[in-house]
């Protein structure tokens, strides 16, 4: 008889800590779920049902996206201070909301390479390209950008940014009006070109494979040169960028190059550097490099076709 009731009041004690210890448990997980996440948005925020919607990137590894002719989670409005003007600087508000309405602010974004949001602005001709990073606005879901456009005409703005909450790449755009003459060039009458002469340097892209196939992946290396050393800092985390767009302007990639490692820095007369890029249909294109020489920005252009 001892030992049976010895060991009901065993058991009794076990079930008691057991009892404890998942209620503690509970209380953990409760107050883990209340601590501040940096956003309100969720998972689900940035999809969008059906088909024809834009799909998520590794942002460690860019490609090149249709972002025009897909749906994206993220609706982007672009409203300027005064009526655009070429040749005049555009102050201008960057309104972001996710498909359902809710405003994106900085705390919903991650940084990705110095910067929250990165904008690519090209003109019709894609010879006037720029690339700016919106601050934030005074009320959530407004973000406040300045450029100066070379041309009259609709210039398409694409954004990059990854959300907190899904970790993953996410693209948008939309189109500015800009009063003036356009550049009398189209796209894709520029000459092909694999050379550059810009700020009193000499840039060169080198593909490989070549010539350039689509969906196949290419190696582009890029290198600098001068009357002598090229004097480059770093710009959004790398010694150089490179952004990609097709002539019907469909589409965008924005690369980095691979390592971008900024604790080594590169040959001081014969910079190079590596990118991967993998365009999935045949047509023309244009990339841009972005460098940064003693203090400049400086972009360079090569016009190419994919076979």
């Amino acid at each position: 008889m001892t030992g049976r009731v010895g060991a009901a009041r065993l058991g009794a004690g076990e079930w008691r800590r057991i009892g404890v210890i998942t209620a503690a448990a509970a209380a953990l997980f409760a107050v883990v779920r209340w601590l501040p996440t940096g956003t309100n948005l969720s998972h689900m925020d940035f999809r969008v049902q059906g088909a024809n919607t834009i799909e998520f990137c590794d942002p460690a590894n860019p490609q090149f996206l249709p972002v025009v002719a897909v749906r994206s989670p993220v609706t982007l409005a672009v409203a300027a201070a005064a009526p655009p003007r070429a040749g005049a600087e555009v102050e201008a508000t960057l309104v972001l909301t996710t498909f359902s309405g809710k405003p994106i602010a900085p705390s919903d974004l991650q940084v990705v390479q110095t910067q929250r949001i990165h904008l690519m602005i090209v003109d019709p001709s894609l010879d006037d390209y720029q690339h700016v990073h919106p601050q934030p606005g005074r009320r959530p879901g407004e973000w406040s950008f300045r450029f100066r456009p070379r041309f009259g005409g609709a210039y398409r703005i694409f954004a990059d940014f990854t959300p907190v909450a899904t970790n993953r790449g996410l693209y948008s755009e939309t189109e500015l009006e800009v009063g003036g003459p356009p550049n009398p060039a189209p796209a894709g009458s520029q000459a092909t070109s694999w050379t550059a002469a810009e700020d009193g340097y000499r840039f060169k892209l080198s593909p490989a494979p070549m010539p350039i196939r689509a969906g196949v992946p290419a190696d582009l290396t890029l290198t600098i040169t001068g009357a002598g050393p090229v004097p480059l800092e770093p710009v959004m985390g790398a010694f150089a960028h490179l952004v990609a767009f097709d002539a019907q302007r469909s589409g965008f990639a924005h690369i980095h190059p691979a390592p971008a490692d900024l604790g080594r820095r590169p040959d001081p007369l014969r910079p190079a550097f590596t990118f991967r890029l993998m365009i999935p249909r045949p047509g023309r294109y244009v990339i841009w490099s972005q460098v940064d020489l003693a203090g400049r920005e400086t972009f360079a252009p090569f016009w190419f076709d994919v076979e």
